[in-house]
């Protein structure tokens, strides 16, 4: 990457800018690097342009910006707002300026007359999709719009749904190279100033060269970095995010990221589908539920089978047991090895399957598991039973509706088993001791990760495992701490209209 600086010092963390003529000749090694020679014609004023090809938008130049400079009375720098029909000009004295602009897609204007004065008008040329549908937070139901690379459009996209004063947006320029577009997003007079606080701290504590997406952003800033769990909620719908910043929360977007980061979060927001608000209560609850027992299925299945398998024969049904001595009657392997074998084998799968393009990915995981899973039973590697066990596991993890949790949800199961084959049924609960342990442990931006539930907050509990009507949920989840705890008068959400009426 060209630079501008000059050798740092070792003694010296302060970087001293090289001059304008500097500047110029390191630029010019670079082939987009163009520079043009002008004289207006009707007042003599001599100016140069200068600028990178391959992120400026040559209509905007051509179109704009050369005919209002060539055929209007140009003088000087102060004629520029009045004479270019651009919005974001700035004209700047300071030489430390011109590395970041020009990289960034304005135009360096400079004139003979004005050697210490330099204009920076915006040409940038941006490329990038239009606004698609959710891939990852699929909603059968509700508004079909989802982010793009496009920070400013993001931004449309959230302040379309609060068209309101209180919406604050602040801006962060982050990563020594990238110099990357960073925004804080809350509601003013409505979040709790220490979530705002932390966040921006966070923020500008970060000292890293590059922040391509906001994922970058989440592994630096969360409260426990070595944890599998996820500590902040990523979102690519901007109804979802709008929805939180009601409630009380902030949001961060990068720009080049189609994800925004939510917090403070916790456990159980990682479970809700966003679409479960635009169910009935009743149906969005029972959903809700099915998704816990999901995932307590698909981590503690396969560690119960080899538990179950390697200490406790008693606790299995005899007519249970006499399937399963027939299903493992020709099995070489111990229930550990079978059922790592079988777990690896379905990590294989899900990885061959997101990393091909699409419709080979859907072909490998289709007919690879079929394949390679009749092969197992038939071989005598695994049993059929062990196989029903894992496929169903895997199907309830995909259940999950978060994919950085769902992710974590993979990786658990793998702790189980191995203390479920040292301990058995105590390994389990061991391992499940440990697992509560840390996840009491974890915060986000400083709040309790499991609450509702520990500590208990039974006002929350509305909007938890459960989902109770929009009518009961009268306040703002306490934990947040908000300076407006009230949505509406509960006596108003009750109220219903006379037939007569």
């Amino acid at each position: 990457m060209l630079s501008f600086f000059k050798n740092k010092k070792s003694t010296d963390n302060n970087q001293k800018k090289q001059s304008y003529e500097s500047l110029k000749q390191e630029a010019e090694k670079s082939a987009d690097y163009k520079q043009a020679f002008y004289k207006n014609p009707h007042t003599g004023a001599k100016f140069s342009l200068h600028f990178i090809t391959t992120i400026i938008d040559g209509k905007i130049l051509q179109e704009d910006l050369l005919p209002s400079l060539l055929s209007k009375d140009f003088h000087s720098f102060d004629d520029l707002k009045m004479l270019v029909p651009i919005l974001d000009i700035q004209v700047s004295t300071d030489e430390t300026q011109i590395e970041q602009k020009l990289y960034n897609g304005y135009t360096l204007l400079t004139m003979d007359a004005s050697n210490r004065k330099f204009a920076f008008i915006a040409t940038k040329n941006k490329i990038g999709r239009q606004v698609s549908q959710p891939e990852v937070e699929f909603s059968v139901v509700g508004p079909k719009e989802a982010f793009v690379e496009s920070l400013s459009d993001n931004l449309n996209l959230i302040r379309k749904r609060l068209p309101i004063k209180e919406l604050l947006v602040e801006e962060f320029n982050i990563g020594k190279l990238t110099h990357t577009r960073v925004v804080l997003i809350y509601l003013d007079g409505l979040v709790d100033e220490a979530n705002v606080n932390t966040m921006r701290q966070r923020l500008r504590a970060i000292d890293f060269d590059q922040i391509i997406d906001s994922s970058f952003i989440e592994q630096i800033i969360a409260d426990n970095g070595y944890s599998p769990f996820p500590q902040l909620l990523d979102s690519e719908r901007p109804d979802r995010v709008a929805s939180v910043l009601v409630e009380g929360k902030v949001a961060v977007m990068v720009d080049g990221s189609p994800h925004a980061l939510i917090g403070p979060t916790t456990l159980v927001e990682f479970f809700n589908a966003y679409e479960d608000y635009f169910l009935n209560f009743y149906i969005s609850s029972f959903l809700r539920l099915v998704r816990v027992f999901a995932v307590a299925f698909s981590i503690l299945i396969t560690p119960i089978y080899v538990a179950a398998l390697t200490y406790h024969y008693e606790l299995i049904p005899k007519d249970l047991m006499a399937t399963l001595i027939t299903s493992r009657q020709e099995i070489p392997l111990p229930p550990i090895l079978e059922a790592l074998f079988l777990e690896l084998t379905i990590e294989l799968l899900r990885e061959a399957g997101a990393r091909l393009p699409t419709k080979v990915g859907q072909t490998i995981g289709i007919v690879g598991g079929i394949v390679i899973g009749t092969a197992s039973v038939e071989a005598g590697l695994t049993s059929n039973v062990l196989l029903i066990l894992v496929a169903l596991a895997a199907l309830a993890s995909f259940t999950t509706p978060v994919y950085r949790m769902g992710n974590t949800i993979r990786i658990l199961r793998f702790p189980f088993i191995f203390f479920a084959q040292l301990w058995g049924l105590v390994g389990i609960v061991f391992c499940f001791c440990l697992l509560m342990g840390h996840l009491l442990q974890l915060t986000s931006l400083g709040r309790p990760f499991l609450e509702p539930l520990y500590p208990p907050r039974i006002k929350d509990l509305k909007d938890a495992l459960i989902r109770f009507p929009f009518n009961k949920q009268a306040s703002r989840p306490e934990f947040l701490r908000t300076n407006k705890p009230a949505r509406f008068r509960p006596s108003e959400g009750k109220k219903k209209v006379d037939i007569d009426e």
